[in-house]
């Protein structure tokens, strides 16, 4: 595929985002084997899925939380994806290949020519692995789930244990907290005020009246940097072993969690995909697996804490001049909200 316009200084010829694009949906773009090539679109990149690998193209956008406009930029974030993902899914994620174009304009994957994007190229898993997947299906199978939990549990235990004070810790929670309220509070969200108000009070209490419990889990050392993202559409459950993809990669702040934490916010996504049983089982495996044994009234901050960050995420979602669906975007985030609630009134 060639590309005429010319860059200012003439020597590198530009590539539109849409001809990156058309490029990539050719099954000519790979290497020799790749029949079909599917094209997925998530808020943040844009993957392509051949017969045998996937490749993600991360958009051009800045967002709260990260600047990908710069072509560094997204080549540092491919970098550091490539090396966070290694750590639970192991060779899965193979390299970061550059799409390239060639002085006359000729665009290529991973040849000579000078780099105008960057792609993380992995092994395309089995659909039917993956733990959302199988929830759908109602094909978990309860030893399949421990299974993964206790792989979880030794990479917790073979981590690092995080420098964090216990006031620090706390007050992570306190900004988070008044962060999900402002967004909560959008009129534009159609989220009940008094509900947004009486959860995050809730959660603000909790963190007043039980301090010791935050602080027990920093001075146990249970503090880590783990996946950040932890849902059943990341957890593949392979035959010859569990693996966990797309952990959140561009903010390490984020990834520095309790795994009481991370395990509880799995349970959360588990439970609005139908499946609380698998939550349950999850954590109880994890208990007996690290060993650790979380209060139930934290592990229940947690999933409300959890659940109001990703209707948070929701409504974010509706500020976004590409997305047309707001409709959706609106249930999803009254939809946390409730779970967010129903774990609130457990906190006392």
């Amino acid at each position: 595929m060639r590309m005429s316009s010319q860059s200012r200084s003439g020597d590198v010829p530009s590539v539109t985002h849409q001809a990156k694009l058309a490029f990539l949906e050719r099954p000519s773009a790979y290497p020799p084997g790749e029949d079909r090539v599917e094209r997925m679109e998530t808020h943040m990149s844009w993957v392509f899925l051949t017969d045998h690998f996937a490749y993600k193209l991360k958009k051009p956008v800045r967002s709260r939380a990260v600047d990908l406009r710069s072509l560094e930029a997204r080549r540092l974030n491919a970098t550091r994806e490539l090396a966070l993902n290694r750590r639970l899914a192991g060779d899965i994620y193979l390299d970061v290949v550059p799409l390239t174009v060639s002085p006359s304009g000729r665009l290529g994957l991973g040849g000579p020519g000078t780099p105008v994007d960057w792609l993380v190229r992995m092994h395309r898993l089995p659909r039917s692995c993956l733990l959302d997947e199988s929830i759908r299906r109602g094909t978990v199978r309860n030893a399949d789930v421990r299974r993964f939990t206790r792989a979880l549990a030794a990479f917790y235990r073979r981590s690092r244990p995080v420098p964090i004070t216990p006031q620090a810790y706390r007050a992570r929670f306190r900004h988070s907290i008044a962060s999900n309220r402002q967004s909560l509070l959008d009129p534009g969200a159609g989220l009940a005020p008094r509900t947004v108000e009486r959860v995050t009070a809730r959660q603000l209490a909790f963190l007043d009246h039980a301090p010791e419990l935050f602080d027990r889990r920093v001075r146990a050392r249970r503090i880590v940097e783990g996946h950040g993202d932890l849902r059943p559409e990341h957890v593949c459950m392979l035959p010859e072993r569990p693996v966990f993809i797309d952990c959140l990669e561009f903010d390490r702040t984020l990834r520095l969690l309790d795994p009481a934490d991370e395990l509880a916010y799995l349970a959360l996504e588990c439970a609005r995909h139908g499946a609380p049983d698998v939550g349950r089982i999850v954590l109880n495996t994890y208990k007996a697996a690290a060993p650790d044994d979380p209060p139930r009234a934290l592990l229940a901050f947690y999933r409300s804490f959890r659940a109001c960050i990703r209707a948070k995420l929701a409504v974010w979602h509706l500020s976004d001049r590409t997305v047309n669906n707001h409709g959706k975007w609106k249930h999803r985030a009254a939809r946390y909200l409730a779970f967010a609630v129903a774990d609130g009134e457990r906190l006392v």
